[in-house]
């Protein structure tokens, strides 16, 4: 017997008619006939009594019609949460500790707001931590920086950020503008963990002059590094967007680094062979669209973008003013725009597809 059969025992119970039953489910009324005796013949029953013109349940078709009720909505839920799994289902995105202090919270309010109704689970680690999770589908996405060493993976660039000497104000080298990898090595060093993409490129970037690294502390936490920084403990070597705040605060000052490569790419990234749902092509789209309007901007220009998070800031210094579809006066754009004295408008409905390039500001 199939599902077929007990959709049509249920229409016809509920009816007591199978010229009604039939046109109900868009059938013959012969069709109808027949699969209630394909029924009668398969459990060896009879379920209705014909009576003078009208159907009357039997025992056997009383007890048999709660049990297809119950077999109905179940597959009939299943169905329904099959067809919406991608509007409904769960999105598994991991970041690592720089990206998920800075993007990664702002794009999941975000994608909260335009996607209620799917989850997003979250996995903050060093990127070679997100790199095996990825492969072992443990994750779906990461957001990882510079480009992973793993083959299996596709990536594909969001952004840039910069490596950066962070140190207190009273340190002999804050009074210099720009410091060089000879100068810092030379002194305690305050490095993130082996495996995190900061301390790769710091280790490659000494490599390549022939530098040793003999860090004097090692840390996940990069707000224990700024704090021992501060403390005058050495100098902290970290993504000059996470230090950006303290930096305000003149907790510490930051100096770029000018004789190395110290700039590293944003990517989300994701299994070769992983099936993207609905769902996580979506939070692609959205990585993609604030990276897409950068990449366009010119400095002086208005910068126009879906939102804003610390990997724009090179652009909003830049910008003659800043226009956000986020909306908000606690969210990044207003904050941080409004602290570096920009014109910032932020709510504006579809500016990004309405605003183009080459119109008049």
């Amino acid at each position: 017997m199939t599902l077929r059969h007990m959709r049509i025992f249920a229409e016809v119970y509920r009816t007591r008619n199978v010229t009604h039953a039939a046109r109900n489910l868009h059938m013959t009324q012969p069709a109808v006939t027949r699969a209630i005796q394909e029924l009668e013949q398969h459990y060896g029953v009879r379920l209705f009594e014909r009576l003078y013109r009208h159907l009357s349940p039997t025992e056997a078709a009383q007890r048999l019609y709660a049990q297809a009720v119950y077999l109905l909505d179940t597959f009939d839920h299943m169905e329904a949460a099959m067809r919406d799994w991608d509007s409904l289902g769960v999105v598994r995105v991991g970041a690592t500790v720089t990206l998920g202090s800075t993007i990664l919270p702002v794009l999941a309010r975000r994608f909260a707001a335009l996607y209620p109704g799917i989850e997003l689970q979250a996995k903050v680690a060093n990127g070679s931590v997100l790199a095996e999770a990825l492969c072992e589908n443990q994750l779906d996405l990461a957001l990882l920086e510079n480009s992973v060493s793993v083959p299996d993976l596709h990536i594909e660039p969001i952004g840039t950020d910069c490596l950066c000497a962070v140190l207190a104000p009273a340190h002999p080298l804050a009074q210099q503008a720009a410091l060089t990898l000879q100068q810092l090595v030379g002194g305690p060093l305050l490095l993130r963990e082996p495996g995190s993409t900061a301390r790769e490129v710091l280790e490659h970037a000494c490599a390549e002059q022939g530098l040793a690294l003999h860090p004097a502390w090692e840390s996940v936490s990069t707000a224990a590094l700024v704090q021992a920084a501060a403390q005058q403990l050495g100098v902290a070597i970290l993504p000059e967007q996470l230090a950006a705040a303290d930096a305000r605060t003149g907790l510490v000052c930051t100096r770029p680094i000018r004789d190395a490569a110290m700039t590293r790419r944003h990517v989300v990234a994701w299994h070769k062979e992983k099936y993207l749902t609905a769902s996580m092509r979506r939070f692609i789209t959205l990585c993609r669209s604030a990276a897409e309007a950068a990449k366009k901007f010119k400095p002086g220009q208005i910068l126009v973008v879906p939102f804003t998070t610390n990997a724009t800031l090179p652009f909003m210094r830049e910008a003659a003013g800043i226009i956000t579809e986020e909306a908000g006066t606690n969210s990044h754009s207003a904050i941080v725009g409004l602290t570096l004295g920009k014109a910032v408008i932020v709510g504006a409905t579809n500016a990004t597809r309405t605003l183009k390039d080459g119109m008049a500001k």
